[in-house]
């Protein structure tokens, strides 16, 4: 009985070392050969393409529309980089815009001025402390009047 386990066990170990060498050598597989292909639209990837006189003045009408500084994000200090977020102007950027770092809220930018950061462009946390103190006191104010009528 004690030679049949053994070799059962024997039979096993070779199983297993076995799959772990194909494991970690991985299978083999024939080289990939790939072909180098010039062509004006692989080019046109890589470098774009060339803007027309009447493009490039509509581009840069655009840009003056918009603030030309920087925005940074004011609890991480992630400046925002306009080629990074799909090419758009900051105020492009819907009200559901995330910083890219911190997930902060689109308000929570602030334009930076040399190195002085300014205002958001809603007015910054005013509304939001305003109507938080509000419903602390709404919530304390129902309290008393649960406890007095109830």
């Amino acid at each position: 009985m004690k030679a049949v386990i053994k070799s059962l066990l024997a039979i096993l170990v070779i199983l297993s070392t076995a799959g772990f060498s194909t494991a970690f050598n991985g299978p083999r597989l024939a080289p990939i050969v790939s072909k180098s292909v010039s062509s004006p639209s692989s080019l046109n990837m890589v470098f774009g393409n060339k803007k027309s006189a009447a493009a490039k003045a509509e581009e840069e009408a655009k840009a003056a529309m918009y603030w030309e500084g920087e925005w940074v994000c004011k609890d991480c200090g992630y400046i925002y980089q306009r080629s990074e977020c799909a090419g758009m102007f900051f105020e492009e950027q819907g009200p559901g815009f995330r910083c890219p770092q911190c997930s902060g809220p689109r308000r929570r930018y602030a334009k930076k001025v040399g190195d002085v950061v300014g205002t958001t462009l809603d007015g910054g946390d005013a509304p939001i402390l305003i109507f938080s103190f509000g419903g602390v006191i709404a919530t304390i104010l129902f309290g008393i009047w649960a406890v007095d009528n109830l």
